[in-house]
């Protein structure tokens, strides 16, 4: 082998990595970034079963504002304390342990 063809083989061996090092410097992102969102758009997509549903049933009216002012009172008084009941049968409930509620009628058999 002659000195010029060491040379060359020497210069081959040292730009081959180089090029393959710098290889892995490409810019890739500009493809990844057209194609960005769009698997999360075609998952959402997939799980709508009629995307046109809004046009098969157009909504109806909407309440007039007295009735919506009735319904929200009746909402809201429904989270209030219940009055307390006034039934005086109720079995088993409070007393002094055993059946105390249970107990036979006296006066009888």
């Amino acid at each position: 082998m002659t000195i010029r063809n060491i040379l060359v083989l020497r210069c081959a061996a040292l730009l081959a990595p180089a090029c393959v090092a710098l290889g892995g410097c490409v810019q890739t992102t500009p493809i990844w970034d057209a194609h960005f969102g769009q698997a999360v758009k075609a998952v959402t997509q997939a799980q709508i079963i009629d995307p046109d549903a809004a046009i098969h049933n157009p909504s109806t009216g909407g309440v007039d504002g007295k009735a919506a002012v009735a319904a929200m009172s009746n909402y809201n008084a429904s989270f209030q304390q219940p009055a307390p009941s006034t039934n005086s049968f109720v079995i088993g409930v409070g007393g002094s342990g055993t059946g105390a509620a249970m107990a036979a009628p006296s006066g009888g058999q």
